[in-house]
């Protein structure tokens, strides 16, 4: 192989994990698919003690995992702060019950740190969210180290291609876009 050949290792992007919980993991994904950077979005579970929950052991809070989407990502292209400002923008951070018509813990708001640079700027992100003043009520996210992360089953995965319209009448029955509308306006709510 001569020099011209060979790849120059700049041309490679680096590449990073993000995991958040924000309610329904169906929901998790659309706003983040088409972003630049985004290499791929697996549905699953994390924050439990069960080892490889099930769906319906997960649903039932039997383990104590939250619904998550892992992200993989070019923080070249896309930086984690980006990430971070998306996700908020899809979720009531307010809610320690779930999130919209999805109820328990097992749809509670996290942001699970894969580093000490994840975890300093997912704490900036909330303290600034909280000044901003948005919310009248306290902002419960929690922000709290990645665990073992389990895909969930392979049904899960694209749901909103796979099952469209089941996804789409959900989905507009959650709530979810019309807090968005509310709370960021039509020009944020990428609901896919």
């Amino acid at each position: 192989m001569t020099n011209s050949q060979q790849a120059n290792p700049k041309d490679q992007l680096r590449e990073e994990v993000a995991t958040f919980a924000g309610g329904c993991f169906w929901c998790m994904v659309t706003p983040f698919e088409e972003q630049p950077g985004i290499l791929g979005i697996v549905s699953g579970y994390m924050g439990g003690t069960v080892a490889n929950p099930t769906y319906e052991q997960v649903k039932q809070g039997a383990t104590g995992h939250a619904e998550v989407v892992q992200i993989r990502f070019q923080p070249d292209v896309f930086p984690y702060e980006r990430l971070l400002e998306l996700f908020w923008q899809q979720i009531d951070p307010t809610d320690a019950g779930g999130q919209f018509h999805d109820r328990g813990s097992s749809y509670r708001t996290a942001i699970f740190t894969h580093n000490e640079r994840q975890r300093e700027l997912a704490e900036q992100s909330k303290r600034e969210l909280v000044a901003s003043g948005m919310f009248d009520k306290p902002i419960v996210t929690e922000i709290t180290e990645a665990s073992a992360f389990y895909p969930a089953e392979e049904y899960h995965q694209n749901y909103h291609r796979k099952n469209a319209a089941h996804y789409k009448e959900d989905r507009a029955r959650s709530g979810r876009d019309e807090f968005i509308r509310k709370v960021w306006g039509e020009a944020r709510n990428n609901n896919g």
